[in-house]
């Protein structure tokens, strides 16, 4: 059975949890755990890696991360055809910058290690030897710089009772 998460991808009962430090080693890489991983996957060998905001980056299921991106471009280019978007050329000229760098498919090497590609280790923030933080966001594996991590839990951390009840109930 597949639950929806909000961005309308179908995602497993299981959700990916757990805070996990890392180093990113001399060659941009770092290892995801195992069951994380495989949380993630499922039956893929692909997954996509997207920028989030500065100093997070988000790690998605390839095929799940597809259908619903494919589509969602699919639609935005049948308004183009359709002359509904001809006055907002300004917003689709921005969308597409965002598109062209926003996300890129990647492969898990071994161990479970992935490479951060340049750009993304830029908006991240973090060189070689430097630490992050692995966080299960339920639905997808986020990667954050330390500093960005924790300004942003102390931000949400007063709200989760209330967002736990209000999603549990």
């Amino acid at each position: 059975m597949a639950l929806e998460n909000p961005t309308g991808m179908a995602q497993t009962q299981d959700l990916i949890l757990g805070e996990f430090p890392r180093t990113l080693d001399d060659r941009f890489r770092l290892s995801l755990p195992s069951q994380t991983a495989t949380l993630l996957l499922g039956d893929e060998t692909e997954c996509v890696l997207a920028k989030e905001s500065p100093g997070c980056l988000s790690l998605w299921n390839g095929a799940e991360w597809r259908a619903k991106h494919d589509a969602s471009v699919e639609l935005i280019q049948s308004k183009m055809k359709a002359g509904r978007l001809a006055g907002r050329i300004h917003e689709v000229q921005q969308l597409g910058r965002l598109l062209s760098t926003r996300h890129k498919p990647v492969q898990l090497g071994g161990k479970n290690r992935l490479v951060l590609p340049d750009g993304f280790r830029q908006f991240l923030g973090v060189e070689a030897g430097g630490e992050l933080i692995l966080v299960g966001a339920a639905v997808c594996l986020e990667i954050w710089h330390p500093d960005r991590w924790f300004g942003h839990l102390e931000q949400q951390m007063p709200q989760y009772r209330e967002m736990f009840d209000n999603l549990a109930n």
